[in-house]
């Protein structure tokens, strides 16, 4: 392997840190909210996040991240520390968890770019924990306590373990210790039911395995709780024996009425926060199968699989075209019968492609709470984050190019859309902000919500603006709606703080947010009302990658019109188009359709004034609905998007190409691009 190259399972390793660090953003919020409360982190909670950094540091020296791994040792100590009972969890500690998740994941990045964190930023992190380590407040003296425990379970237990069964008795929680077979072919479901023990009836101190038989694996669990035996064996299952622990007081009497039965002969042992025990050898297990049911797969692969799909579907339609022309012979009707079933496969293979590619909101919205968390800090207001509708789903490359849009939307109505706390009382606010993000579905597109309960934005302001820089002309905002208005948000050059400073509002990145979404697909819409807030909606395909399209013809052109889009085809009446207020209007079972040319709008010249009829793909995006007048209605096909490449990419109107029956190469029109060409304030009026 050349130098500087890594091993190319690189890339998996990476994937496997990027799970743990966004596992690592959830505990890490659910950290913050307990110190935030007024309390502290349970036990739990703070050994997952020890846990997941610990791991993070094993698989960052995989990989050869010095940096990054040195940065999650120096907060592995720190958390020990925590952990043991020598430094009390503060919102100075929670809030360098918060910034190590944001650490960890620029290392990330920077090690998909084949690089590793700087230097100087693993010596700040360094200093910031020297820092807190320094000025953490002295927590509560040790507790001590001794038990009534066999040997050799005194000797499995750590110095966590050791620790936190002295704080539990200190509290006065009883001990009870459990022995529970688990099957082999069901070790899952087993510890699942442990770990369900602990979240819902106590804190599980200790789970140590013991023989191993046909049976299962013995396992004996201690877990501090108020619960009786009877309710914790009900919780692990059949067959589980539970027993009181002795609590073995200086005042309390060794007698045989105090100490538990055991089988075998017992000791009293002493349990201190600071025992260092030697672990029992683990059991050699029986087995070497994975209880794993998943796989972990790169987006590239399903991609070419996707390819794969959409050659095939192109076979097929070939296949189905030779057939029509065999007749009615026994081969024939065979054929087309074995057609008719690979259709249906090659259907199901589709669908099941594109729900391994599907992933939950909530990988973004998720990393959207940070964001609040830390920016709502910076700028010293309080703000309520609420987020509804994590587990909709979209493809997975949606989802990551979602995330930075979303970060801007989120970091504006933070900064400029709500107000300080004074501010706020002014206007009769309450003191706390409020910020929700919410998704859902609707048909084949998912449309998620941004909403602030801040100043709001003032449509004339915003129109002032843009006709004072140039953006529009006053002939053209004296013809917008409130809506269109707003749209003018999205324009380059409104994008700057003098213009955030006059609107008292929006505007910061409000353009380059709308070109991010355009290439997803989506588009992007506003809706606000002054001194109330402000709602922005951004509606996306589920997925890019492989869909069904409108093959249509202009100018002797043959373009192919996403299906996900449309919402029906029609051909109208000449004589049923009216020219009114410079747009043209056709009336389809009694509801007003607007057409646009999408010849012209595309810049390839006027259509034939005399066609009649007038063919119409009437296609709808969020509240819009526009019909576009094509020159012919061709067919349907499945159809597999592919990229124009980067010099192409950024052509007004064209989401892509692809190949069609008969090898011929078309582009497929971008149709969020063109509804917002025909609705906004530069729309091109043409004739139908």
């Amino acid at each position: 392997m050349a130098t500087g190259e890594r091993d190319p399972s690189t890339g998996e390793v990476l994937a496997e840190i990027q799970e743990l660090v966004d596992a690592l953003g959830i505990t890490a919020m659910a950290m913050d909210d307990a110190v935030a409360g007024g309390g502290e982190p349970g036990p739990e909670l703070v050994s997952d996040c020890f846990r997941a950094v610990h791991t993070f540091k094993g698989l960052a020296g995989v990989i050869g991240l010095a940096n990054a791994g040195r940065m999650a040792h120096e907060l592995e100590t720190l958390l020990d520390c925590i952990r043991l009972g020598k430094v009390r969890c503060d919102q100075a500690v929670s809030e360098l968890v918060l910034e190590a998740v944001e650490r960890f994941a620029a290392a990330i990045a920077e090690a998909a770019r084949g690089g590793d964190a700087p230097v100087t930023a693993a010596d700040a992190f360094a200093h910031r924990v020297g820092e807190v380590l320094r000025a953490a407040p002295a927590p509560a003296p040790a507790p001590s306590a001794r038990y009534d425990l066999l040997p050799e379970l005194c000797a499995a237990l750590t110095e966590y373990e050791s620790h936190r069964l002295a704080v539990c008795a200190a509290s006065g929680r009883p001990l009870l210790r459990a022995q529970v077979v688990l099957p082999l072919s069901d070790l899952d479901a087993g510890m699942a039911r442990i770990q369900e023990l602990g979240q819902g009836l106590g804190e599980v101190i200790t789970s140590v395995p013991g023989d191993i038989s046909d049976a299962g694996i013995v396992l004996t669990v201690l877990v501090a709780t108020v619960a009786s035996p009877a309710e914790v064996a009900a919780v692990l299952g059949d067959g589980a024996d539970v027993k009181l622990v002795a609590r073995l007081d200086d005042a309390t009497p060794k007698t045989a009425a105090t100490i538990e039965p055991e089988s075998q002969p017992t000791v009293a042992a002493t349990i201190e926060p600071e025992i260092q025990p030697t672990p029992a050898p683990a059991a050699m297990p029986s087995s070497l199968r994975s209880v794993a049911q998943t796989v972990r797969v790169d987006i590239r692969k399903l991609d070419a699989l996707m390819t794969a799909v959409g050659e095939l579907g192109l076979i097929h339609v070939g296949l189905a075209g030779a057939a029509a022309h065999l007749g009615d012979s026994e081969p024939a009707r065979a054929l087309r019968s074995d057609l008719r079933a690979f259709e249906r496969k090659l259907g199901e293979l589709s669908q099941g492609i594109l729900e391994v590619r599907m992933v939950p909101l909530a990988q973004v919205f998720d990393k959207l709470a940070r964001v609040v968390r830390k920016l709502s800090r910076s700028a010293q207001k309080k703000i309520r984050f609420d987020i509804t509708g994590g587990d909709t789903e979209l493809d997975k490359l949606i989802v990551e190019e979602l995330s930075d849009p979303l970060m801007h939307i989120i970091r504006n109505a933070i900064d400029h859309g709500i107000e300080d706390a004074g501010e706020r009382a002014a206007a009769g606010k309450s003191a706390t902000g409020h910020i929700a993000v919410a998704a859902f579905s609707q048909g084949n597109r998912v449309l998620v919500q941004i909403t602030d309960d801040g100043r709001g934005i003032d449509p004339e302001a915003v129109a002032a603006s843009a006709t004072r820089k140039g953006l529009v002309s006053p002939a053209q905002v004296r013809d917008l709606s409130r809506r269109e208005l707003l749209g003018l948000l999205f324009l380059p050059g409104m994008s700057t703080r003098e213009v955030v400073t006059e609107l008292s509002g929006r505007g910061v990145g409000l353009d380059v947010v709308k070109t991010n979404i355009a290439k997803l697909g989506g588009i992007i819409d506003v809706a606000s009302v002054l001194g109330t807030g402000t709602e922005l909606t951004v509606t996306l395909p589920v997925t890019l990658a492989i869909i069904q399209a409108v093959v249509v013809r202009l100018r002797g052109r043959t373009f192919a019109i996403p299906v996900n889009s449309v919402l029906e085809t029609l051909a109208i009446d000449a004589a049923d188009i009216r020219h009114i207020g410079g747009r043209h209007i056709a009336r389809v079972r009694n509801h007003s359709l607007r057409l646009v040319d999408a010849g012209e709008l595309l810049g390839l010249g006027g259509a034939d004034p005399g066609r009649d009829p007038v063919y119409v793909v009437v296609c709808g995006l969020a509240q819009h609905r526009i019909g576009f007048v094509v020159d012919e209605l061709c067919e349907e096909q499945d159809i597999v998007v592919k990229s124009l490449g980067r010099l192409l990419a950024k052509v007004r109107g064209i989401a892509g190409a692809t190949e069609l029956y008969g090898r011929e190469t078309v582009l497929v029109l971008d149709v969020p691009a063109l509804i917002e060409d025909a609705t906004g304030p530069r729309r091109a009026e043409v004739a139908a």
